[in-house]
């Protein structure tokens, strides 16, 4: 409790509130004046507007080393772009306390023109170093980058591993308060990556100093961050514990985006129709559990017929394979629409991902024994979640140590 209290305790030195942005997408342009007259008295803007961020509010402490997260497209990169000062937020602020260097991109500022030394002084100055601070830095700058030799040949004549290396060089050994990065761990050669791990690893146990990282890799954010956020559409839907939301966001990245078309009338989702027009599963507990939860879930169904059957399997997509099968005449449903509770105890398995997934089946007519299915739960119906414990070492394997799978005999 005492190291939580002491982290709270440091100054906020970026402060983000209720910060909004959008982006507007031009979708038909006029080729005159008469045309754009037209397009006024007809109420066509010419743009469609994209709202990139919502209402988007964190703070982050000094010594944060403090990780942003979401799929392609969720708003995180424009987000770190108006922290950086590149962009300016629609509504809302964002205050900074300290010297912020931004590394967005590789070699954004460099001019393959100029020698790698004029280029790191050209670099510094746009980061609002003066040229008696970029003195101060340059040594620790070359040598980082491992290009001693090299600092007087022009840029162009590098091979693309030392310009990502020089340039990730100026980037991370600035004496800046704040370092923020946008997917940048894993550059240059492996060596040259383990350099930069150890950078990380010094920089995280300074109190000092604080880094804002936009990655995909959670081994990352599991690895560096004490602090996370997962954004999606432009809203923070998970923030605060590391773990907690790199898990998050791997159910988020595991769940498959079903492709919407156009469903004209009559029409029904796949796996669904008009006997069964609803059948979905329902989280009721959290989609990431721990081994000593019960996973709780609802079953909703329309069913329109007689005699129905529910067939539940789970899929380990980590591992792969069916580690559970109802059979086929599991769950016998009423007609009309419903909603059925489940419980499922989760003390057996491993940490892993996995996937609830459902038939709606009804009596073979020619085999008492068999049944036909005429409904099954898609992308969107089906329900993905995670285990993760702590006491789990062994991932690998589906049964944890609890299950006593073996034991040895008499």
């Amino acid at each position: 409790m005492n190291d939580i209290q002491s982290v709270e305790e440091r100054p906020v030195v970026l402060s983000v509130n209720h910060v909004a942005k959008s982006f507007k997408l031009p979708t038909e342009q006029a080729s005159g004046l008469k045309q754009a007259f037209l397009n006024w008295t007809k109420g066509i803007k010419g743009y469609t507007e994209q709202r990139v961020l919502k209402d988007i509010s964190f703070e982050v402490h000094q010594g944060d080393f403090f990780g942003i997260v979401g799929r392609n497209g969720s708003g995180k990169s424009t987000l770190l772009k108006i922290i950086s000062g590149i962009y300016v937020p629609e509504s809302g602020t964002v205050d900074v306390h300290g010297k912020l260097v931004p590394f967005i991109e590789l070699g954004v500022g460099f001019n393959p023109e100029l020698t790698g030394r004029e280029n790191v002084y050209l670099n510094g100055a746009l980061l609002g170093f003066s040229r008696d601070e970029i003195d101060a830095m340059y040594d620790d700058i070359v040598e980082f980058a491992e290009l001693e030799q090299f600092m007087d040949q022009k840029l162009k004549n590098y091979s693309s591993g030392m310009q990502v290396r020089l340039a990730f060089s100026v980037a991370i050994k600035a004496q800046g308060d704040i370092l923020v990065l946008d997917e940048v761990l894993a550059v240059g050669d492996e060596a040259f990556q383990r350099k930069c791990d150890n950078f990380f690893a010094s920089i995280k146990r300074d109190p000092t100093k604080t880094v804002i990282l936009v990655t995909h890799s959670m081994d990352s954010v599991k690895r560096y961050c004490n602090k996370a956020i997962l954004i999606k559409d432009g809203n923070i839907i998970a923030s605060g514990d590391k773990n907690a939301v790199a898990d998050q966001y791997t159910l988020e990245n595991i769940r498959t985006e079903q492709k919407h078309s156009h469903v004209k009338e009559n029409e029904f989702a796949e796996g669904l129709s008009e006997r069964v027009p609803i059948f979905r599963f329902i989280p009721v507990s959290p989609t990431v559990s721990e081994c000593v939860d019960s996973f709780k879930f609802d079953i909703e169904y329309q069913y329109d017929g007689d005699d129905g059957y529910i067939a539940i399997a789970m899929n380990d997509i980590k591992r792969g394979g069916i580690p559970y099968d109802s059979g086929q005449k599991s769950l016998k449903v009423a007609k009309g629409h419903h909603t059925i509770h489940m419980e499922m105890p989760l003390k057996l398995f491993n940490n892993g991902e996995f996937r609830l997934v459902g038939s709606f089946r009804v009596p073979n007519n020619e085999n008492e024994k068999r049944t036909d299915m005429i409904a099954y739960t898609n992308d969107d119906n089906s329900l993905v979640f995670a285990v993760r414990d702590k006491s789990n070492e062994r991932e690998y394997a589906l049964l944890n140590d609890s299950s006593m799978f073996m034991r040895e005999c008499d």
